[in-house]
């Protein structure tokens, strides 16, 4: 017999689906206004927005990892199986958004923003699997989205 993948939806009962607050979503959205700002103000020409833009997308990455290294420590019995992945990519993130810091402006830029958008790609296998709460997956991509197109805006303005 083999062994279920650490991602397969869970034998018994999943969590219960419950909606996610209204306040996630208000908050959610606050979180898009640096980004925003920081990306417009890059696009129209003051460079000096690049690396705040860079930082606060490198916190922003670091801090989607958490959300997993939290639903890892508040697994049911039944998500025992995915606890290695979901550790992992609790951790992943900040390591990513680390070197990113490390690297020239608009090379850090791609990287978090692709850091993001593949974040919520694997958010979503988990998802499919049972193994992220209700509501969250459309909040993810609703400000991966915007998260990444402000980063964007901040790669053409370094001409990358």
């Amino acid at each position: 017999m083999q062994a279920p993948s650490p991602l397969s939806p869970p034998s018994g009962t999943p969590r219960p689906a419950t909606p996610l607050p209204d306040l996630a979503w208000l908050l959610g959205a606050s979180g898009l206004i640096p980004f925003l700002g920081l990306g417009l103000g890059a696009a129209l020409g003051w460079d000096e927005l690049l690396f705040p833009l860079l930082a606060y997308g490198a916190t922003i990455l670091a801090f989607l990892g958490a959300v997993h290294w939290g639903l890892a420590l508040q697994a049911v019995p039944d998500e025992k199986p995915a606890e290695r992945v979901r550790l992992v990519l609790g951790v992943v993130p900040s390591l990513v958004a680390w070197v990113a810091l490390l690297l020239p402006v608009g090379t850090g830029l791609a990287v978090v923003a692709g850091a993001i958008l593949l974040t919520a790609a694997m958010e979503t296998v988990a998802a499919q699997a049972r193994l992220m709460p209700a509501g969250y997956l459309r909040l993810r991509w609703v400000l991966s989205l915007g998260a990444a197109l402000s980063l964007g805006l901040g790669i053409t303005a370094t001409g990358g």
